[in-house]
């Protein structure tokens, strides 16, 4: 009988997250703020992750090892791009599955996914494993630091399927319309890694290496807490691995292929941003690298408003609600301008200070707060990026957004920045880069008003 109870009560507690979850109906005001808010919130623990990170290894291990992590870093960045590249065709994906309700065609394409990325994670943990050395030596790693980059990348490459594993079911769960439980996984990460880094580096001696693990043993645990949280709740219809079929297999490389490029395009292009600004010298050097701390975090509401928009809009597209796309749209436009606006505002005021809490030198200091108020009110256009692309994305048009992000950073940021950097010395640098915010903003505009990403059909119609 309790059994029975019991059951009855789990499949009550399923349809109220299934109701709950269906971005096809209700409130798109209520939705689109209870929904971007643990996004907003989940961005700002993993960056305050990495943050502790450094603190803990910098204060402990001294200047060598921050600076052999940092190294490292660049090259678990790039992996990570790809993952998020990935991650952003099963939002697609999934969500649009969601807005039909196919249940079967759901549990197909999580195990397609599951199966596809656990591949490639052992693929890259194994080569990553073998030739972490001969990577760092081409990125040009000093002697001193590279017996302890190795330790340090090899250990987190043998512990790479949980940093895959706990992204992906934060992604199902997105996709299903619920971001709450994936901020539970971020945190797991985040307080595990704060207690672990001291304990594993100073208590047990373990140095560099004990830093590592402590990252491999958080992002462990979020895994598969994930993972036994969605299986015995029965949130995330997952099943034994199987072999995919060709269409799925076939779907998801086309989507997440021309997705992961995406991430390689933005990484690549900040790259070229930076030779621009080094060519001023060391003050602008540093002075850039702090306001790009401030950027991480005056992003954060504007990213987290385009995965919001991909998830609700791809339920939508998926039953041909075309004019609840079109409030999402419109909703999410004038959320990011007043919220931006705002985050603007304060910038530009205390833009000195914000600097200061990152460096000290007063040539990079002044660098750094004439670049942020300089772009401070350029900011909400980059986030009209964001909700359009993320709009377009949902559709399943990711080669369209691939071009979107080539002509973003390739024809207009970087040569912009060139450009006017020539011209008016480092003060061209923000130049460049806000003008680049506003001409993408309006092709991005341009191509969501009268491109074709609605024709964009993911499933042959039934």
């Amino acid at each position: 009988m309790k059994q029975r109870e019991k059951q009855d009560m789990d499949h009550i507690e399923q349809q109220n997250q299934i109701k709950q979850h269906d971005f096809t109906q209700g409130n798109i005001w209520r939705q689109l703020l209870t929904f971007s808010a643990p996004l907003l919130l989940t961005n700002l623990l993993q960056i305050s992750y990495q943050f502790i990170d450094s603190l803990w290894v910098g204060n402990l291990l001294g200047t060598n090892a921050l600076g052999a992590v940092a190294i490292s870093s660049t090259v678990l960045f790039t992996i990570l791009s790809f993952i998020i590249g990935i991650n952003n065709a099963a939002l697609t994906i999934l969500s649009q599955i969601k807005g039909k309700q196919d249940e079967q065609g759901l549990k197909s394409y999580v195990n397609a996914f599951s199966v596809i990325l656990g591949m490639i994670a052992i693929v890259l943990g194994v080569v990553g494993y073998v030739f972490a050395e001969q990577i760092l030596l081409l990125l040009r790693t000093p002697n001193e630091m590279i017996s302890m980059a190795v330790s340090y990348l090899q250990i987190n490459f043998m512990g790479i399927l949980f940093l895959f594993g706990y992204n992906f079911i934060s992604t199902v769960y997105r996709a299903l319309g619920n971001s709450k439980t994936p901020l539970r996984f971020v945190m797991i990460a985040v307080v595990l890694n704060a207690v672990l880094d001291p304990l594993f580096i100073y208590v047990f001696q373990w140095g560099i290496q004990g830093a590592a693990y402590a990252t491999v043993v958080a992002q462990g645990a979020a895994f598969f807490y994930g993972l036994v949280l969605s299986i015995r709740r029965k949130f995330i219809p997952f099943s034994m691995p199987s072999r995919p079929k060709k269409a799925e297999i076939s779907l998801i490389l086309t989507q997440g292929i021309p997705s992961g490029l995406q991430m390689m395009v933005i990484s690549a292009g900040s790259a070229a941003i930076m030779s621009v600004v080094a060519s001023f010298g060391k003050d602008t050097v540093a002075g850039f690298g702090a306001a790009q701390r401030l950027d991480s975090l005056i992003m954060l509401p504007a990213q987290a408003l385009g995965v919001a928009v991909t998830s609700m809009a791809g339920q939508n597209i998926a039953v041909k609600q075309w004019q609840r796309v079109r409030q999402i749209t419109r909703y999410a436009l004038l959320l990011n301008l007043a919220i931006m606006l705002s985050i603007s505002s304060i910038i530009f005021i205390l833009a000195k200070p914000g600097i200061e809490m990152f460096i000290s030198e007063p040539g990079a200091v002044a660098f750094g707060s004439t670049y942020v108020q300089l772009l401070a009110f350029f900011y909400p256009f980059l986030g009209l990026n964001f909700i359009f692309n993320g709009v377009v994305r949902a559709s399943g048009a990711m080669l369209q957004v691939l071009v979107l992000n080539i002509i973003s950073f390739w024809i207009l940021r970087y040569p912009l920045t060139y450009w006017f950097a020539g011209m008016l010395g480092e003060k061209g640098i923000a130049a460049g880069i806000g003008l680049s915010f506003v001409i993408s903003s309006v092709i991005s505009y341009a191509y969501y008003r009268f491109g074709g990403w609605r024709a964009k059909k993911l499933f042959a119609e039934t």
